[in-house]
Formats: C-alpha cells, sequence, structure tokens
C-alpha cells in the first residue's frame, strides 16, 4: 500500500478509504499486504484529481464508477454495431 500511496503521491489513508467507499478492493498478498492492480491505479489516480479539483470523496467515486459504467457501455454499443 505505501508503494501504491507513493507511486500516486498520496497517502495509504487516502487508498483506505477508496476501499471503505468500495471503489477499489485490492487483492491481499498472503503477508496481508495490498496488491493493487493498474487498473485500481488508474481508479485511484482519478478519484484524486477529483478530490483534488474539490469534489467530495463520494461523489468523486460516483462520478468514477459512472464513468466507468459509460465506457462499458460504449464498448458493447461499438461491439454489437461490428456485428451488424
Amino acid at each position: 500500500m505505501g508503494r501504491a500511496a507513493e507511486i500516486l503521491g498520496t497517502t495509504p489513508a487516502f487508498l483506505r478509504s477508496l476501499g471503505k467507499a468500495k471503489l477499489i478492493e485490492p487483492q491481499r498478498s498472503e503477508g496481508g499486504h495490498r496488491r493493487y492492480s493498474r487498473y485500481q491505479l488508474r481508479l485511484a489516480a482519478r478519484v484524486r484529481e477529483l478530490v483534488d479539483q474539490g469534489t467530495a470523496l463520494e461523489a468523486a467515486c460516483r462520478i468514477i464508477i459512472l464513468e466507468d459504467q459509460l465506457q462499458e457501455a460504449l464498448r458493447i454499443n461499438a461491439e454489437l454495431r461490428r456485428q451488424d
């Protein structure tokens, strides 16, 4: 977790808050350390960007979830168009 926080320029507490908000649920190593995927780090970086701009953490997490859902819907739509 410390390394992930360092990469993002944030604190471990910020990453824990993303877990509490259920935006990011990292895998755990055998030793119990949190392991973040690149995708999760990208989400965390986007949340940090929004929070730095003055968006409340809960609102930033909701925005990220909606952005992710929109991207998935656009991907599915494009795939369906290719099938026609």
